[in-house]
């Protein structure tokens, strides 16, 4: 068993949870299991993690910060307020490669959020969304002042709806439903009906005759 730093050894435990939830479910999934996944002692767990849920909990966390982040990446160059949200839309976490494994354990968080005795779950899911949230309204916002989207409805209002499509597009994908979100006569995609219908025709399609 190779020595780790503490924080490399945190973030190879929560690589292998992911894997091995994602794999497993987060019921399933022993600590045992997770210890032989990474080549390491149960005990060199519970240094790291008071308990399982403990460790789902810092999951959940983990993968809204690198959301955002590849959504800040993503966005580098982008000064278009108009293009960015393009950008966003996507750009949905749950089917990227490097978001996919993950998502599908924070899906899982569905079964655990109703604990009466232990809210840290709950709690985790309402920052994750609320992060993301408060990361879109701000690019609507933007949007919204440059005149390329809508100010019928509130920026508040319209981040919730981008998450609320993502969501479903996600667990869509998650589930392996055939066909889902492409128009099968016309090849068009779901995520450019929304971003037609939301910021308009790009500044490519603007510029071009007819």
């Amino acid at each position: 068993m190779s020595r780790l730093p503490a924080a490399e050894r945190r973030e190879q435990l929560l690589d292998c949870a992911a894997a091995l939830f994602s794999r497993k479910g987060y019921a399933g999934a022993t600590t045992a299991e997770l210890a032989r996944a990474a080549g390491v002692t149960e005990p060199i767990i519970y240094r790291h993690f008071s308990s399982k849920r403990e460790l789902f909990v810092a999951l959940i966390a983990r993968t809204g910060e690198r959301t955002l982040q590849q959504w800040q990446q993503d966005l580098e160059g982008a000064t278009d307020p108009g293009d960015r949200l393009r950008r966003l839309i996507g750009d949905n976490p749950m089917v990227s490669e490097q978001g996919r494994e993950a998502y599908r354990v924070f899906l899982q968080a569905i079964t655990e959020v109703n604990d009466p005795d232990d809210s840290t779950i709950r709690d985790a899911v309402h920052e994750h969304i609320a992060a993301l949230h408060t990361f879109l309204k701000h690019e609507v916002g933007q949007a919204q002042e440059t005149k390329r989207v809508t100010t019928r409805f509130s920026a508040d209002l319209i981040a919730w709806l981008l998450i609320y499509m993502g969501l479903g597009y996600g667990l869509s994908s998650a589930l392996g439903i055939q066909g889902h979100g492409v128009d099968a006569e016309s090849g068009t995609h779901v995520q450019d009906v929304i971003a037609r219908v939301l910021v308009g025709r790009d500044r490519a399609d603007s510029d071009s005759p007819g």
